[in-house]
């Protein structure tokens, strides 16, 4: 293909986007104004799914199948990042050095540490009542797990830290939400439909249906991605040397 022609398709593709994202403008509520329909409509089926934090019926209710895909895109990243930053041939291992940190530095982030992970776990656990859900939770608990990398050195977090453990635990994460999905076709409903369970009562716990468990299916992957993610660059910077470099 020459570069005239990929040009031209990119005009031709410019100006449709462009045709299409205008037209949708003009449907829009006037800016400022009283009416909301999405969020009227997106406030109503949470209500009437149990589901208190709107966010969160949003995400693993009514557009769950998008979801899906953000998760996915996050577990093919990392997939990616595996097999790139895998040790090659012409690299060899070596075992990192104690580093010495300073004490100051160390006390507050193993104080902050079993704080970090409580608060990550929490922030999972009550997605569908508060402000979170699995993608902010998960960030939160792989954090907190580094946090041993700053405070005490490399070998402790290896330790606390077997990369195969949470590669398995990345691939369970993405599979029991796809599970979930096909539960509700199983059940005679369509993918991913919060049919499946009841609904509990509004602003506990047991409520929102489907929605605590693709939360907390999304709350694990995101957290064992993000571990496996920083391990792999870790390795990268710590462990793996280039042959004859010292």
């Amino acid at each position: 293909m020459s570069r005239r022609l990929r040009m031209w398709i990119l005009a031709v593709g410019c100006l449709g986007f462009a045709a299409m994202f205008g037209a949708a403008c003009l449907r829009l509520p006037g800016f400022g104004g009283d009416s909301h329909p999405y969020g009227e409509r997106a406030v109503r089926a949470a209500l009437a799914h149990r589901t208190a934090n709107v966010i969160s019926a949003v995400n693993f209710d009514q557009r769950a199948f998008d979801t899906l895909g953000e998760e996915t895109i996050l577990f093919a990243a990392v997939l990616g990042t595996v097999v790139l930053l895998r040790q090659t041939r012409e690299e060899r291992q070596v075992r990192p050095a104690p580093v010495h940190v300073a004490l100051p530095v160390r006390r507050y982030a193993l104080i902050l540490l079993p704080v970090a992970l409580v608060v990550g776990l929490y922030v999972v656990a009550h997605g569908q009542l508060s402000p979170g859900g699995g993608f902010q939770g998960g960030v939160v608990v792989a954090t907190a797990v580094h946090l041993l990398y700053i405070g005490a050195d490399y070998r402790a977090l290896e330790r606390v830290r077997p990369v195969g453990v949470y590669e398995v635990g990345d691939a369970v994460g993405e599979a029991t939400y796809l599970v979930l999905g096909l539960a509700g076709l199983v059940a005679g409903s369509s993918f991913l439909a919060n049919t499946l369970l009841p609904y509990g009562t509004f602003n506990t716990l047991a409520s929102g249906g489907s929605v605590p468990f693709l939360n907390m299916a999304v709350g694990m992957e995101v957290a064992c991605a993000v571990v496996v993610l920083l391990a792999r660059f870790l390795d990268q910077a710590v462990e793996i040397e280039e042959e004859g470099e010292k």
